[in-house]
């Protein structure tokens, strides 16, 4: 059975941050950074070459196969910030109206910039996620 392509690595999360040219993008990752850390009590690791991520949990597929993914994480991509809420976002549509300029897609929130979200919603988001995964995925 195949292995998934984005695994946890060693690579420095810092140095890969530090290494990032868009200034604003770069502090605003730094922001994320604390935010995400801050709510899962969780040391930064990279996964892949451009994902970071928080925590752990194991889930099964439908087939039945174990997997293991990080509770939440980010990316600073080129085109925006993305972030993992691993929950998705149906039961959080209160919170969304409340958040700003966002776009979705399954499990992906993507902001241009941290000034366009409304960063205590987003915090809200990241936690009641995070709380999510973990009641629902004991390890």
């Amino acid at each position: 059975m195949a292995e998934l392509k984005t695994q946890p690595n060693d690579k420095n999360v810092i140095e890969y941050l530090n290494s990032i040219e868009n200034e604003k993008k770069r502090a605003d990752s730094f922001t994320i950074l604390a935010l995400m850390q801050g709510i899962t009590d969780e040391e930064p690791v990279m996964w892949g070459e451009s994902i970071i991520g928080f925590g752990l949990y194991r889930y099964k597929y439908a087939s039945g196969r174990p997997a293991e993914w990080f509770l939440t994480g980010f990316a600073p991509r080129k085109q925006n910030l993305t972030l993992y809420i691993m929950a998705g976002f149906e039961q959080y549509e209160e919170l969304l109206k409340k958040l700003g300029k966002y776009k979705i897609g399954k499990s992906c929130l993507y902001i241009n910039r941290l000034e366009y979200v409304d960063q205590d919603v987003l915090k809200e988001l990241v936690k009641q996620s995070v709380d999510h995964i973990t009641q629902t995925n004991p390890n």
